[in-house]
Formats: structure tokens, C-alpha cells, sequence
């Protein structure tokens, strides 16, 4: 045995040392383990213990024809000759199984002294090798058991029985090998399942993050961009309006202030979120269709006209996850008003019932005048959108009038039980 092969690092999926296992088996569990062909120590111990038993099984075989001790001693060294032959190739049946198999046929028919070779080879090469080579070499030798057997007969058996038992250990043996054969291809198999599923939990793992991150994107973006609109619009005007009374240029620096703490706040949130890996249930409330008329209020107060119609069954009955997407889609919609079209009236419609659905509406003419465009636009609709299909329903937007916008919403409301 090398030195190293102990301390190698065992093949992936096998927990013992790599010596235990097959060479065959080691050059699949780990290819960059080294070349496919060299063997480990367990093959040499395996390989020392078939030469032996091919060399016993020769010596026995001569002892057993004693009615055989009468041919030519040309014949019999001969016999012994390629005997001997026959049990040094044993070392090469890892080599090439299908060659040495095809080679001990006509040998074992003219020396009987090679029976344990060529019972080796042949349960090699049904181990290393598909069945239909198994199937011709081993057809070969059954065929050929008949003709030795009337040929060079065996002293204590007449020659039915004789045949019989040959034929039947010749097909234990292709049995046997195929057994080995088929656990060995059992356990790889296995191993692929395993590595197949590792894969498969890394690749669901890996998604899991990526949809919790792109939750949480949408998350800061539906929140924060409401609350810098508003800090925007209250600072441009103080910008614009430096001789204003001093009761709008408080009011406005005290808008200013809630919201920068109010877009700190759910900064601090979301920021805890990402490092705690989980949500917080211990948190702030979120928004639900009750917090809409607080919603417009500060619309308006950052000076942007809304007229909201609410008209809803039951707005306690409305469930909480279908009231925040209906939340969300109307603060998106009133900060894009906010961006691309400053000073045009807004118009929010919420109908809906149980069984019913919740149907958002927002509305807003074309702007007045040239507006620059927004760097980075579109990115809210594509979030609301797919935010709107989790929740089981659909959202649509376009053009309507002439140059305004409208986003359409519809939201599942399931009836009452």
C-alpha cells in the first residue's frame, strides 16, 4: 500500500478510509483521485487471495485425475505449464477482464490444472463488464463443458452428473459476479441520488434567499420612496418659497422631520430584518386598508391633490395581507404622481365586497407642462405587479385619457364563511 493512500481524503459520499473500497468503485466516487486503473489495497489483498486459490485450486484439480497420471509427461508438463500460465494472468484480470476471459476458454479445455483461473476470470468479467459479453464468453464455456468432460473425464462422477455440476457451477459464478455487479452500480446510483438531491436543497436554498431578498427589495422601495417624495416636495418648496410665513415654513420643516424619522424607522427595520435573516414579528404593524386615509392625508400635505372614494362593504373584514397589497399599490401609485406628473390630481377608488374582490383605482391627467424624466422609472409597477399576482390577483396600468395614467388593480376577497 502507498503512504498516502491513508491519508487521502475519502472519496465524496464515503465516510471509511478509500483503501476499503474497490479501485473500480473509487475511480467513480472520486475520478481526481488519481488513475482509474491503479489499484488500492484492498484490490491487492483481494488479488494475492484469488492467485492462491487459482494455485490451489490447480494443484487439487491434478491430484484429483489420478487415471490421468498416465499421460506423456509432455502432456502432463504441459498441462502444468499452462497452468501455471493461467494463475500469474490472474493478475491482469483487473487490466483487461474481457481479453483474459476470452483467453482462459480454449485454456481451460486443454488444461485442466487452469479451472481456478478460469472460473476467476470469468466471475471478473461478470463483474466489470456488461451482460452480453458475460453472455458469450460464458456460453462459450458452458458449451464447451460436454466435449471436455467426454474428453478428460472426472474419475468419481459418470458423465451426466459430471456435465450437470459443471454447467452449474460455471452459472453460479456468472451469477455471482453479476450480484457484485449490480451492488456496486446499486451504490453509486445512490450516491448520484444523494448528490442530485444536496444539489437540488442548495439550488431551493439559494432561491429561498433570492425571493427573500427581492421581498425585501420591493419592501424598501414601496416605503422609502413614499417617504423621500414627501421630503423632496416639502424641501423644494422651502427652497422656492425662502419668504414664506413662518407658520408654512414650520409646518413644512415638521413634516420634513416625521418623515425623515418615519424613513429611518423602516429603514432600521428592514436593515434588522436583513442581518436577524427573518422577519421581526415583535415590530411595527403593517399598513393595512385602514392606514389609506392617513396615507392620503400626508399626499396632501406634501401638496399633491387626491380625492379618494372608498367604497368598501365591510373595511374591518377586508384580511390583512389583500388590505397591505391594496396599501401598497396606492402609495406606489401616489409617489409615481408625485415624479411624473407634479400637480395633477390624483384620483383613488377602492370598491370591493366578500366574494367579491377588492378592485384599486388610481387615477391622474397628463402633467401640465415638460417633465424631466425620472432616472431608474417602471421599476414600482414591475414590483406591484408581481406583488399583486402572490396575492392571487392581477394588476394592470397604462395610458387613459388623453396622456393621463391609471393602475388597475383587482385583489382576492373570499366570501364569508
Amino acid at each position: 500500500m502507498r503512504a498516502d493512500e491513508s491519508t487521502a481524503p475519502a472519496a465524496p459520499g464515503f465516510t471509511g478510509p478509500r483503501w476499503l473500497l474497490p479501485s473500480a468503485v473509487v475511480a467513480e466516487l472520486a475520478p481526481e483521485a488519481g488513475r482509474p486503473g491503479r489499484r488500492t489495497a484492498r484490490d491487492w489483498i483481494v488479488d494475492f487471495l484469488c492467485f492462491l486459490v487459482a494455485v490451489a485450486v490447480g494443484l487439487t484439480v491434478a491430484d484429483a485425475f489420478p487415471g490421468e497420471r498416465e499421460l506423456p509427461e509432455v502432456v502432463a508438463a504441459a498441462d502444468q505449464l499452462l497452468g501455471a500460465l493461467a494463475c500469474a494472468a490472474v493478475w491482469l484480470r483487473r487490466r483487461w477482464p474481457l481479453g483474459l476471459a476470452i483467453a482462459m476458454v480454449p485454456l481451460g479445455f486443454l488444461s485442466t490444472t487452469s479451472a481456478g483461473a478460469c472460473t476467476i476470470a470469468l466471475f471478473t468479467l461478470a463483474v466489470h463488464r456488461p451482460f452480453r459479453y458475460v453472455a458469450w464468453v460464458g456460453g462459450a464455456q458452458v458449451a464447451l463443458i460436454p466435449l471436455l468432460a467426454w474428453a478428460r473425464p472426472d474419475p468419481t462422477l459418470t458423465y451426466g452428473p459430471a456435465v450437470a455440476w459443471s454447467v452449474l457451477f460455471t452459472v453460479t459464478t456468472i451469477g455471482w459476479g453479476m450480484f457484485v455487479r449490480s451492488r456496486r452500480q446499486l451504490m453509486l446510483s445512490l450516491r448520484d441520488r444523494a448528490r442530485r438531491a444536496e444539489t437540488e436543497a442548495r439550488l431551493r436554498a439559494e432561491q429561498a434567499q433570492r425571493l427573500a431578498r427581492e421581498a425585501i427589495a420591493r419592501e424598501m422601495h414601496d416605503v422609502l420612496a413614499h417617504r423621500l417624495t414627501l421630503l423632496s416636495v416639502h424641501a423644494g418648496a422651502l427652497e422656492f418659497r425662502p419668504d414664506a410665513p413662518r407658520e408654512e415654513i414650520a409646518r413644512a420643516a415638521g413634516v420634513i422631520r416625521e418623515s425623515a424619522h418615519e424613513a429611518l424607522q423602516d429603514l432600521r427595520e428592514i436593515i434588522g430584518v436583513l442581518r436577524a435573516g427573518e422577519g421581526d414579528d415583535g415590530g411595527r404593524p403593517q399598513p393595512t386598508l385602514a392606514a389609506l386615509d392617513t396615507l392620503v392625508a400626508e399626499s396632501r400635505e406634501a401638496g399633491t391633490k387626491v380625492t379618494l372614494d372608498q367604497r368598501v362593504t365591510d373595511a374591518a373584514a377586508v384580511p390583512a395581507s389583500v388590505g397591505r397589497t391594496a396599501y401598497r399599490v396606492a402609495q406606489e401609485c401616489l409617489t409615481n404622481a408625485r415624479k411624473h406628473a407634479p400637480g395633477a390630481e390624483v384620483a383613488v377608488t377602492v370598491t370591493g365586497g366578500p366574494g367579491e374582490g377588492l378592485d384599486v383605482t388610481v387615477r391622474n391627467p397628463a402633467p401640465v407642462g415638460e417633465v424631466p424624466p425620472v432616472p431608474g422609472s417602471g421599476q414600482g409597477l414591475i414590483g406591484l405587479t408581481e406583488r399583486a399576482t402572490l396575492a392571487g390577483g392581477r394588476l394592470e396600468h397604462g395610458t387613459w385619457g388623453d396622456g393621463g395614467f391609471e393602475v388597475r388593480a383587482w385583489l382576492p376577497w373570499p366570501a364569508a364563511a
